[in-house]
């Protein structure tokens, strides 16, 4: 039996927020742990008509773009779920719950968005223990409360939103009609774990250490005497995915390392090098050559993306047929990758096509095993901590599945290769050595770790306060002096972002002096870049990568 079947669980029920993921990753560093669900995906659907689960101590009813008055907005029967457990209800879930227990959910006079005071009725409420009496809170909303369900005590009011939050106290039911999970409520985080550990009653037993040793030894009953089969790509999940098989099964664990010519300056030695030390057991192949000729005359980066996996696919399987008796293809799927294949309406419209080895177990006749696809990102980094791993591979910003591939707009060749590659250096480089008092990224890894102190001050590697950063190599060119000649060369943008969980992004401040210094460098030393500018754009409405 699996430890996280059996292990006590917050289900969540997404209702289609943009922001549900945010819920779980909240309840986790709360020591709980929590899944996600469809709101019509109900995991023990079976066995709701009796009872719900004993290992399942409280479920969440996620926010929603639909209004509860529309037709077609989602919903589900309450009966299976009232009573049973506690229930707390999130903006669309909190309306969902009211109109469906006799209350009244009407459209807004005025629309309500962005932060609110929260003004809490009684101070001795347990959902609002530790919570003072005035804090602010994040609306986002169209539609307002009117009329309580049956039975429903107000327990909080906003200036503008008189039933802000209320309970049924009867039936275990807490409703919110602000978003507690996101940064801009203040108490927030405080208001989860009034719920989840005081109402719910969860011990907060999901930590890294529990994480790892039921993993490993679930991994040595499931995989047995088998061979296994990895791809490493030399980032954050694959490398904790291979510590963790190597913990539980040693050398009957293959890693293959394919140099696709789209990695970064001097990546595939480097990489291969600290692997080293780590022993596992890992073979490196060079096919640079091959990548380039799939992606000869593709533009399209949706074609680019579908050329570099194909070739992967046969680069790989040629490889792994190196190995006998392999039964079993490792991978690095995260709790965000399975979140997003089972969305609420199924998996999402193609927006990018996923780096993930697709078309492998069915050319290979392996079975899956993803030994890290109940961890979020911060997650994954914080195993990878615990296993030992080095902080130069735990900390490392994520890096696309194409590489530098997507990363030449338009048509990938060498000579914008070798150009993006040396731009690329040079800023990343400096990254590492330019030191600053920004705050670190929330990566999961210690900020302490690479702190200094210079001048009183607390100091670290502006590369540690950023979540992903790289160059881009724009297909267009622009006219340029470099001494008394006149130049045509390429542009090179530089993108440095912060997030949580690469949901969303905003660019990051870079100090004026560490922009002119990298400028002045890349325009210096790469020959074919005589401009460069820097990506000032959120996500959304952009996506950090610009491919």
């Amino acid at each position: 039996m699996s430890y996280i079947c059996d292990m006590e669980k917050i289900i969540i029920l997404d209702f289609g927020s943009q922001v549900t993921q945010v819920i779980g990753r909240r309840v986790r560093e709360l020591n709980v742990y929590c899944e996600i669900h469809p709101f019509n995906k109900f995991p023990f659907e079976d066995s709701l008509k009796k009872t719900i689960p004993s290992d399942i101590k409280g479920v969440i009813f996620s926010g929603s773009p639909f209004s509860v008055r529309d037709e077609n907005s989602p919903k589900v029967n309450i009966g299976d779920y009232v009573g049973k457990v506690p229930v707390l209800g999130i903006c669309y879930g909190a309306q969902f719950i009211a109109q469906n227990g006799g209350g009244m959910v009407e459209a807004s006079q005025t629309r309500e968005y962005g932060r609110a005071e929260l003004t809490v009725a009684d101070e001795n409420e347990p959902i609002f223990r530790d919570v003072p009496k005035t804090s602010q809170v994040w609306m986002s909303h169209g539609d307002s409360i009117t009329r309580l369900p049956e039975g429903a005590e107000l327990i909080a009011s906003t200036s503008s939103v008189r039933n802000a939050a209320y309970k049924i106290a009867s039936k275990y039911i807490y409703a919110f009609q602000f978003h507690p999970e996101v940064f801009h409520t203040q108490y927030g985080g405080t208001m989860l774990r009034n719920f989840v550990k005081g109402i719910c009653g969860c011990k907060g037993d999901w930590t890294t250490e529990s994480f790892i040793e039921a993993t490993v030894s679930e991994l040595k009953e499931k995989l047995g005497e088998d061979e296994v089969i990895l791809g490493l790509s030399g980032g954050v999940d694959s490398s904790v995915a291979a510590v963790l098989l190597n913990k539980a099964i040693g050398s009957r664990l293959h890693c293959i390392f394919v140099d696709n010519g789209l990695l970064r300056k001097n990546e595939f030695e480097d990489v291969l090098e600290q692997y080293k030390d780590m022993g596992l057991n890992v073979v490196g192949v060079r096919a640079a050559d091959r990548f380039l000729e799939a992606l000869s005359g593709i533009s399209d980066p949706e074609g680019k993306r579908k050329a570099i996996g194909k070739t992967f696919i046969d680069v790989f399987d040629s490889e792994a047929q190196k190995i006998t008796g392999a039964k079993w293809l490792a991978q690095g799927t995260i709790y965000p990758d399975v979140i997003e294949s089972n969305s609420v309406k199924g998996p999402s419209a193609t927006i990018k096509s996923h780096h993930n080895v697709g078309g492998l177990p069915e050319k290979m006749n392996l079975k899956i095993v993803e030994p890290l696809r109940s961890l979020f990102k911060d997650e994954v980094r914080r195993t990878g901590r615990a296993l030992g791993i080095k902080r130069e591979l735990i900390s490392r910003h994520p890096f696309p599945g194409p590489g530098l591939g997507i990363r030449v707009l338009g048509e990938v060749t060498k000579e914008k290769l070798d150009i993006l590659k040396e731009a690329d250096h040079i800023f990343i480089s400096n990254l590492r050595t330019y030191m600053t008092e920004l705050p670190p990224a929330s990566n999961g890894f210690a900020a302490e770790e690479s702190e200094v102190v210079i001048n009183g001050k607390k100091m670290r590697p502006l590369y540690d306060s950023i979540w992903q950063a790289g160059t881009i190599l724009l297909p267009v060119r622009s006219v340029g002096v470099m001494g008394d000649e006149r130049t045509y060369e390429y542009t090179i943008a530089l993108r440095a972002v912060v997030s949580n969980d690469g949901m969303t992004a905003d660019w990051v401040h870079i100090p004026y002096e560490f922009l002119a210094k990298v400028s002045n460098e890349i325009i210096n030393k790469v020959k074919g870049v005589n401009r460069v500018c820097y990506d000032i754009s959120s996500k959304p409405p952009a996506t950090i990568e610009w491919e």
